[in-house]
């Protein structure tokens, strides 16, 4: 019988994400977020739903939820540019430390000032303290938005690095909870040693593997994402073990590797990538299975009063109190502090007290439902808006409809670059051997419409022509003169 109720989960299991990824075109036609999609089909296929899937696991919820953000955190750091971290440190580091305490803070005083017992009303805050940004970009890129670079940074970063800290005060909110034990001065070195230690293994976890990837030879190409895989689950386990912020490693260490040479990048990016998204999926899916539809209708007033508290105050006053020292334009500082979707994160936080025997975990899980439902409807839904309302958004050239990959157990100096021919680019009607075009330089794809192009001495470039070009480093700034922006430039 084992390997029958075997073969029916992993049925089910297909199922769910199938229909999840297969719906998932749908969000941005009907303006509904794409992971409010994978929630209502989880809940569809709960026990209470037309599935009857019965899933109460908290354990089982909050380990998969732990490696789902592993995944989620190392692809982040992966994609994250460096310079993109770079400008965004500072205001980002304060948002995610500061910033999160400033809106646990504040939601908590709201939900005290709705009723709940104070330890309710901290741990159910903290748990929801931290943003999502993959929650954000996936909204935005199937609006077919992009932000300015500053603003996306600063989200892109937050989010990376603020998980650690919604963390470390939710079980610190769970023990008080539990023990009645206070947050002092010991705690707070707790705290301090635990983002040390994060930082110093993150980085050293990244450098190592780097050098591992280097001078690493493997039978097959499809065992170099196996090894970052191992590297980011073995970072985060190491770190945790001696006492860091395993979550902060993993993301420190993906930005490490992220921006060193890889051998066949092109692959371990592209698995990374579909890693990502198979666990922000499989998290919402699990939340929906954990819901049972009729035990939240006594909390759904709360719920949703909270989810409004922390969208348009709680959030909006940590954030403009948090970049206050920063000089950015009114625009910039309203679109953060409005645009704060929750995502895995607090479906995992608001598992452990659960977990742990937190007396009122039940009811606070259902709280981060209506909180997450919430967030991913309104902030979601009217994110695309608000980044053209408060004009914060850049210009979208149209993607190519090919790609070229170099596949290599060496990373070259050269890279790749798409560029997009516009009426006023020097190229436009200009021929191929008319170009200045260094040595190294190589011409390897023009695409125009539907055809393929072969690009020889004659061939003349028209606006709306799609360019891939092999370029070095040091011939990039004369290929950007001479053919405008390309199709990642930013602002």
């Amino acid at each position: 019988m084992e390997p029958i109720a075997t073969a029916s989960i992993l049925a089910i299991v297909g199922a769910l994400l199938i229909v999840a990824a297969l719906v998932s075109q749908v969000s941005n036609r009907v303006g509904v977020p794409v992971l409010l999609i994978f929630l209502v089909i989880g809940m569809a296929a709960g026990s209470e739903g037309v599935a009857g899937l019965v899933f109460d696991d908290y354990a089982l919820a909050f380990r998969l939820g732990t490696m789902a953000l592993v995944l989620i955190l190392f692809d982040g750091g992966l994609n994250t540019p460096l310079a993109s971290f770079r400008r965004a440190l500072w205001p980002a580091s304060l948002l995610a430390t500061v910033g999160v305490v400033l809106t646990a803070a504040g939601l908590a005083g709201v939900a005290l000032l709705l009723g709940l017992p104070i330890e309710a009303a901290v741990l159910v805050a903290v748990v929801v303290s931290s943003t999502d940004a993959a929650a954000v970009f996936a909204t935005l890129r199937s609006s077919g938005v992009r932000l300015r670079s500053r603003v996306g940074s600063i989200l892109e970063v937050e989010s990376g690095l603020n998980d650690p800290m919604a963390i470390v005060l939710t079980m610190a909110a769970a023990e008080w909870a539990m023990t009645g034990s206070a947050f002092g001065l010991g705690e707070l070195v707790s705290l301090l040693a635990q983002f040390a230690i994060g930082v110093a293994g993150g980085l050293a976890a990244g450098f190592a593997g780097r050098t591992l990837l280097r001078v690493v030879q493997l039978p097959a190409t499809g065992l170099y994402p196996v090894l970052t895989i191992a590297l980011a689950f073995g970072t985060f386990g190491g770190v945790t073990l001696i006492g860091g912020s395993g979550f902060l490693a993993v993301y420190l260490a993906g930005l490490v590797l992220g921006k060193s040479p890889l051998p066949y990048r092109a692959g371990i990016l592209r698995v990374q990538d579909a890693l990502a998204w198979l666990a922000q999926i499989l998290m919402f899916l699990v939340l929906g299975l954990l819901v049972f539809p009729s035990r939240l209708v006594p909390d759904a007033l709360l719920g949703v009063t909270l989810a409004l508290a922390l969208t348009f105050l709680a959030r909006p006053a940590a954030v403009l109190l948090t970049i206050l020292p920063f000089r950015m334009p009114w625009r910039e500082r309203a679109f953060l502090s409005l645009v704060g979707l929750r995502g895995a994160v607090p479906i995992v936080l608001g598992a452990y007290p659960v977990l742990v025997g937190v007396p009122f975990g039940e009811r606070l899980f259902h709280l981060v439902f209506f909180i997450v439902l919430v967030s991913a409807l309104v902030p979601g839904a009217t994110v695309s808006w608000l980044a053209r309302r408060f004009k914060v958004t850049r210009a979208v050239l149209p993607e190519a409809p090919a790609g070229i990959d170099l596949v290599s157990a060496r990373d070259y100096a050269g890279e790749f670059i798409w560029y997009y021919v516009l009426p006023p680019a020097a190229v436009a009607g200009a021929a191929v051997h008319e170009l200045p075009l260094p040595e190294r330089c190589v011409i390897v794809l023009l695409v125009r419409g539907e055809e393929i192009i072969p690009a020889r001495g004659n061939t003349t470039f028209a606006p709306g022509d799609h360019v891939c070009i092999f370029v070095n480093p040091e011939d990039r700034s004369l290929l950007d003169l001479m053919f405008g922006m390309t199709e990642r430039d930013d602002d």
